[in-house]
């Protein structure tokens, strides 16, 4: 699988990850990795914060748009 984002700048890049949000094939330059909080507790709103971060890769636009 290749890069999209290199595709469309005509590099032939190998990619090493997927955003979690829209699918898309990305490589190291092009990937957003974020570390997300996490929370805990009861219905309906979560009472605190874990003491882990949950881990994410987004491709930049979708990372855009979530911020």
């Amino acid at each position: 699988m290749h890069c999209f984002v290199c595709a469309q700048q005509g590099k032939d890049t190998v990619a090493i990850s997927m955003c979690i949000v829209c699918g898309m094939a990305l490589c190291n330059e092009h990937l957003v990795r974020e570390d997300l909080d996490m929370w805990e507790g009861g219905y309906p709103m979560p009472r605190q914060k874990a003491q882990k971060k949950l881990p994410r890769i987004l491709c930049q636009e979708c990372y855009s748009a979530l911020k």
